[in-house]
């Protein structure tokens, strides 16, 4: 049986500075755990108060003994690294990239350390919102911001799903608007300023150790295939499948960014200038990366695709700049977006603007947004029609000129005068 009791304690008396025997001033509790032992526990001052603890310590302890305990008290002492260590593992469990594990990870280490969490039990939402609060005024994105709350929520999911902790504190926790405060909008490339991309870096020095026909072959897959930096780092003569009908190149499921194998089908002019390349290139390797510019495959390494792309547009701009016959017309030209690494929107033709200028191309071509979206390879088509197909206003003056002309009208008959109206007087 439980009970309480007063601990009888030995004090000093201050009158004659003896050592007499008293009650403790706290209640103790006197109870068996789950194993039967009999525990002996200090509770509280107020006997009611203390009451209570006794209770819940008994009722804990008949149902570990039926079976029932709970891991929540375990893990609230567990320090928080160790959690976050077990929610990275299984973030590489469930085959995640290595680069999206390690900054998921690191971004939630980041914000525990920033709010000093030591335990679970010390996650707040209020912390959470004004470290990201703190984040934006030192000038990060809102972008930047969403991506640290996602990993932190994602984190606090987790902690839930693996029943170490009983509640999601940060569940009621949204997203910014992001599009209020882009920083890196992309835009697509026209089909001349893509033209004069691939000369220039077909005759350029190397940039980052890659060749310049390299880099040119590495353009035209981006924009005629929609894969991603990663994706065409993965592409190797195995990936290839130039002599099936329709020839296909396809990412393996471990570097595509939805993992799953995306096989893409080859315009036949990229056939062409594969097999061109392919050929000039000589003995190759059929399981060496073709475009060794992602350290996310092996034999591959981190080269920085926008540096690529910045130095093969300028030179391109700066030929074409060039070839003005007047100083006027240079001056156009100087004040011109055509080529330009960031237009007067702010939007950069980085490498990543290929793959918008492959899915915007689908949209000039007529291609409905249901084939876009699946060629895309996207979850959303709101995505495919909203941030990656661009319509300039080139693109809307030939939609309006394509439209018919509106029915020629009748000349209309004049209107005969309105006889004077009678006052009814003579």
């Amino acid at each position: 049986m439980a009970s309480l009791y007063k601990k009888p304690i030995r004090i000093t008396d201050p009158r004659t500075g003896q050592k007499v025997k008293a009650k403790s001033r706290k209640w103790w509790g006197r109870y068996r755990d789950a194993l039967g032992v009999e525990r002996r526990v200090p509770l509280a001052t107020d006997r009611a108060a203390a009451q209570g603890m006794l209770n819940q310590l008994v009722h804990k302890a008949e149902r570990e003994a039926a079976g029932c305990r709970e891991a929540f008290d375990d893990h609230a002492k567990t320090p928080l690294a160790k959690h976050i260590a077990a929610f990275e593992c299984f973030l590489h469990g469930k085959g995640d990239t290595e680069a999206h594990v390690h900054r998921c990870a690191t971004e939630v280490q980041v914000i525990a350390n920033a709010c000093k969490w030591a335990r679970i039990g010390d996650i707040s939402a209020s912390d959470v919102q004004r470290y990201l609060a703190n984040l934006r005024r030192q000038g990060y994105s809102v972008q930047t911001s969403n991506h640290y709350l996602r990993a932190i929520k994602a984190f606090c999911r987790w902690l839930v799903r693996d029943r170490r902790t009983r509640d999601d504190r940060l569940f009621h926790l949204s997203m910014l608007n992001a599009a209020l405060d882009r920083r890196h909008d992309r835009r697509a490339l026209r089909p001349e300023e893509f033209a004069r991309l691939v000369d220039a870096a077909q005759t350029g020095p190397p940039v980052e150790s890659i060749p310049g026909p390299d880099r040119a072959m590495m353009y035209v897959l981006a924009a005629w295939t929609g894969y991603r930096r990663s994706e065409i780092g993965s592409l190797t003569l195995r990936s290839l499948r130039l002599d099936d009908d329709p020839p296909t190149a396809t990412v393996a499921a471990g570097y595509s960014k939805r993992r799953r194998q995306d096989t893409q089908v080859l315009h036949p002019e990229v056939v062409r200038r594969l097999r061109e390349w392919l050929a000039a290139k000589g003995e190759i390797d059929p399981g060496a990366p073709l475009f060794p510019v992602s350290n996310h495959v092996p034999g591959g390494v981190s080269r920085k695709t926008s540096k690529m792309m910045r130095r093969d547009v300028a030179a391109a701009r700066q030929k074409w700049l060039e070839e003005a016959q007047t100083a006027e017309e240079r001056k156009r030209r100087e004040q011109s977006d055509f080529l330009a690494y960031q237009d007067h929107n702010g939007r950069f033709a980085d490498f990543h603007s290929n793959r918008h200028t492959f899915i915007t191309n689908l949209e000039r071509a007529g291609v409905s947004p249901r084939v876009a979206q699946t060629l895309a390879r996207h979850s959303d088509i709101r995505l495919t029609m909203g941030i990656y197909t661009h319509i300039g206003l080139h693109d809307q003056t030939a939609a309006i000129t394509s439209l018919p002309a509106p029915p020629s009208m009748a000349p209309q008959a004049k209107e005969q005068a309105a006889p004077p109206r009678r006052t009814g007087t003579a």
